[in-house]
């Protein structure tokens, strides 16, 4: 799906159209990434943005938040930063003598972790909880997050000083990870272009509760059992990739995508056609989306590494292989 740069959506446009149109006044191209962070707000999912500096990635996320309503925070992730700073704790109230909870920036309805990689692990694993359960437990007591809640955190891939990796039980709390590359000649030109005039207004179009009527609306996608299947069959040949006839592959992944991400898929792949216009799931929205799904995922072997083998790379070699299916019916 692609968008005009226009600002002015046509007027039988729906509500995430008219999100779309609206963060396009400042994020020029960057469609993929858009769509994307659209499905996960449908499917109720987190992502994980990564790109190298001056792509808009922090820019982007922070426009489709004004545009959405609701409550924003963003955390600028620093190696200073302790869990308490994100999640909250409990401070001692003189006066009365007892200690009282102080919450953390991750009661919200969009959290923004800026930089994600720059805070050492124990600040990263803050977020475990949170992410999959939308609560937090300080001390004996157990608060729930707003509705809706979406972590949306950006990260540098090419600096090895100041950075720590993401741990794998967090990375697969992100429904995706979405690479984003840089914009074409023309597409450069726009930006500096609008760089040279007052950066344009982000208008508030939906309400957080509107965003969850459109989430429940995603949830009335029908998904054929074909494509279930389909997704699953993706998932264990990531795992064991003589599987499907890709035995070479083994010696590269160490660990394949879990169980998780076949649920993942199944519900970006609803959010995705949902966004397209259909009430019913085709092949083409789980593949289109297999490669953010599972790519961060995968961990890969030294062997990998060496032989400078991606994992895209292996996706695409699994894609190739695992026959697409024809679902029978196109409803319920």
């Amino acid at each position: 799906m692609s968008w005009s740069d226009s600002t002015a959506p046509p007027a039988a446009a729906g509500p995430i159209e008219k999100v779309l149109y609206e963060v396009k006044k400042t994020i020029v191209g960057q469609d993929a990434l858009l769509e994307r962070l659209v499905v996960a707000l449908l499917a109720r999912g987190h992502v994980l943005v990564e790109g190298v500096p001056g792509l808009a990635k922090t820019l982007a996320v922070k426009s489709l938040a004004q545009a959405i309503g609701g409550d924003f925070h963003r955390v600028q992730f620093t190696p200073d930063l302790v869990p308490a700073d994100i999640v909250g704790t409990r401070v001692y109230h003189q006066p009365t003598g007892e200690f009282q909870v102080q919450l953390g920036p991750v009661f919200t309805n969009l959290l923004l972790a800026d930089e994600i990689n720059r805070a050492p692990a124990k600040v990263q694993s803050a977020l475990l909880e949170v992410m999959q359960e939308r609560q937090v437990t300080i001390g004996r007591e157990t608060h729930p997050v707003p509705d809706p809640f979406l972590v949306l955190a950006t990260q540098n891939p090419i600096e090895n000083e100041g950075v720590y990796p993401l741990p794998e039980a967090q990375v697969d709390r992100f429904m995706m990870k979405v690479l984003v590359g840089y914009p074409s000649v023309t597409e450069e030109f726009v930006v500096v272009e609008r760089a040279l005039t007052p950066a344009a207004v982000i208008q508030r179009i939906i309400e957080p509760e509107t965003l969850v009527g459109l989430q429940q609306q995603a949830d009335q996608v029908y998904v054929d059992p074909s494509l279930i299947e389909f997704a699953v069959q993706l998932a264990h040949a990531s795992r064991e990739p003589a599987r499907i006839g890709l035995g070479d592959l083994a010696r590269y992944v160490t660990f394949g995508a879990s169980p998780r991400s076949s649920i993942s898929l199944v519900l970006a792949a609803r959010a995705l056609a949902y966004v397209r216009g259909r009430e019913y799931v085709v092949p083409e929205d789980l593949t289109d989306l297999a490669p953010d799904v599972l790519r961060h995922r995968l961990v890969l072997s030294y062997e990998a590494l060496s032989d400078e083998v991606s994992p895209d790379l292996i996706l695409a070699r699994i894609l190739a292989n695992v026959p697409i299916p024809e679902p029978a019916g196109r409803g319920r």
